[in-house]
């Protein structure tokens, strides 16, 4: 529960200190004297954007602390999801600094709006005026039957799975584009594909055709220097061989007089021998040289064909071909392959919709179990607030569609006469209908959700009289459960509480300040009978303030 609430430098206050007890709360005050600015300071605590333009004093901090009892509440999980301490005693401060930077803790560790929102709805319902129009809302309505059919483990765990069959969905259609798109470019693909697989490139292909390209287009005058190359080297006379070998025999004999002349002849025996190997080699040469028309043909073609591929496909060598070569045979494979993939991807979409159908119909059976004891409850309470002829009836239909939380469609019906037709609550109830119905719903949830505080800000618009009674009295027993926190302008409700504030506006220097104190027995008699009869109060407004708290 809230039991204590600070704040300074807020729209019209200066400093304030709150200390709330449990059970009924009641704050009361003129219109205009600021209720509504406590409402939004505890909304910052809670996680709401700060804003400059909320500060009175704009070169000063503004610090709004909230103090929280929760003890009993069983909150530990939702602080560890959060990654925040743990603290029986929780203190969340919310600071909004001249530099219009908003930092806010949560028992003195910084935390980031998200975080502290998502800790804010364990520790408070807030009942704004504007949100009995909630009400009438699809989302509304959806939370309080799956609050009360107890589904909502059963909601989350078919959220993941609808975001996977989305997501499935999703890359079926990405699937199906590519195909549509590879289809445009797989006669061309796999022409070029077949381009190049057809004339086997190997990695150095274009230097040994060119090389043998040479060879076959220039046999004529390479075979004429090898000619003579061979006639240089082995003719009787004057061939080098016939020299080289008439120079070795000198040597020899050379050698035998003097170990100086030996490494004269070693030097010129080996060149002998090397010249030899040679001479071997260029007959060889000279063998294998064989003019061949047809392969030089072969050769040119096929040269002619790796430059136009070249060429076409803007690149400089054989390798960067073959590179092309495996990517087209990737992408052909690929969008030949698109229909297998597809036909895969779709048995997944199937077996992910059965068993969101198959949670789907868990979460409607759950619901549907679950209507007749909320409109039996919301009957008995409708009854009390002074309309004992109200209907209410929910359907809940299983769709064919996946909607967020289900493929239910919910329609809450209402007349508040009987034997009046049933429509759609949002087209027939009027203000103060919807203000108890609100309530009553309020009140069926408080026994299914134990937060430590309500609050309800004027819930009670639109009745009055003895139904604003009736209202006192379920808000009252809500309060044995939870702390409850109420702004009312009516007398009958403020008399039922355990305590009560006013809120009130004071003239300080020339500035207006809200402040907000808390009554003691005599300050509650003066300001109910002032609720009942205005300013001027009369003995009989009196009296009838006496009676009412009594």
């Amino acid at each position: 529960m809230l039991t204590s609430l600070s704040i300074k430098n807020y729209a019209l206050i200066d400093n304030l200190q709150v200390d709330f007890n449990s059970g009924l709360t009641i704050i009361t005050g003129e219109t205009g004297a600021g209720k509504s600015i406590l409402l939004g300071a505890l909304s910052l605590v809670l996680g709401k954007r700060a804003d400059l333009s909320s500060v009175k004093n704009t070169s000063e901090k503004c610090v709004v602390e909230a103090v929280f009892d929760i003890a009993s509440h069983n909150l530990k999980s939702v602080f560890q999801e959060n990654d925040l301490d743990y603290e029986p005693q929780t203190i969340i401060r919310r600071e909004i600094l001249p530099s219009e930077k908003s930092r806010a803790f949560v028992n003195d560790t910084p935390v980031n709006l998200e975080n502290l929102s998502a800790l804010g709805d364990f520790l408070i319902d807030i009942h704004s005026q504007h949100q009995t129009l909630q009400l009438t809302h699809d989302d509304f309505q959806f939370q309080v039957i799956d609050v009360l059919a107890n589904v909502l483990d059963d909601v989350s765990k078919y959220k993941n799975f609808l975001d996977a069959f989305k997501r499935l969905n999703l890359e079926l259609e990405n699937l199906k584009a590519q195909k549509a798109e590879s289809l445009k470019e797989l006669d061309y693909n796999s022409f070029l594909l077949q381009e190049l697989e057809a004339i086997s490139l190997q990695p150095g292909d274009l230097e040994t055709l060119e090389e043998e390209y040479e060879t076959l287009n220039n046999i004529e005058e390479i075979n004429e220097h090898l000619t003579v190359a061979h006639q240089l080297l082995s003719d009787e006379q004057t061939g080098v061989l016939n020299v080289l070998t008439q120079l070795k025999s000198h040597a020899q004999k050379l050698a035998a007089f003097s170990g100086k002349y030996q490494e004269l002849f070693e030097r010129i025996a080996s060149t002998s021998i090397e010249l030899d190997d040679l001479y071997s080699e260029v007959e060889a040469f000279v063998e294998a040289l064989e003019a061949n028309p047809n392969r030089l043909e072969a050769v040119s073609a096929k040269l002619e064909v790796l430059n136009n591929l070249l060429k076409k496909h803007s690149v400089g060598t054989i390798e960067e071909l073959i590179e092309i070569r495996e990517a087209l045979k990737t992408s052909v494979s690929f969008t030949e392959n698109l229909d297998e993939t597809i036909a895969l991807k779709e048995r997944e979409i199937t077996e992910m919709a059965n068993q969101l159908d198959s949670i789907a119909g868990v979460i409607h059976k759950k619901r549907t179990d679950a209507i007749p004891g909320l409109v039996s409850a919301l009957k008995n309470l409708l009854e009390t607030l002074g309309m004992p002829q109200s209907q209410f009836k929910i359907e809940v239909v299983l769709s064919e569609d996946y909607y967020v939380n289900g493929k239910d469609k919910l329609t809450f019906l209402f007349s508040a006469n009987k034997g009046g037709t049933l429509n759609e609550l949002k087209k027939v109830a009027s203000g103060g209908e919807l203000s108890r119905i609100m309530l009553a719903i309020k009140s069926v949830l408080a026994s299914y959700v134990k937060l430590p505080t309500i609050i309800f800000d004027e819930i009670d618009t639109g009745v009055s009289g003895e139904i604003s009674n009736k209202m006192a009295s379920i808000m009252k027993q809500m309060s044995m459960q939870s702390q409850v926190i109420t702004i009312t302008h009516l007398p009958q409700i403020a008399a039922k509480g355990d305590t009560h504030f006013k809120v009130f506006k004071e003239e300080k220097r020339e500035t207006t300040a809200t402040n907000m104190v808390k009554l003691n027995p005599d300050d509650r008699i003066v300001e109910i009978a002032q609720m009942l009869g205005g300013k001027e109060m009369s003995s009989s407004a009196i009296a009838h303030a006496k009676q009412l708290l009594n």
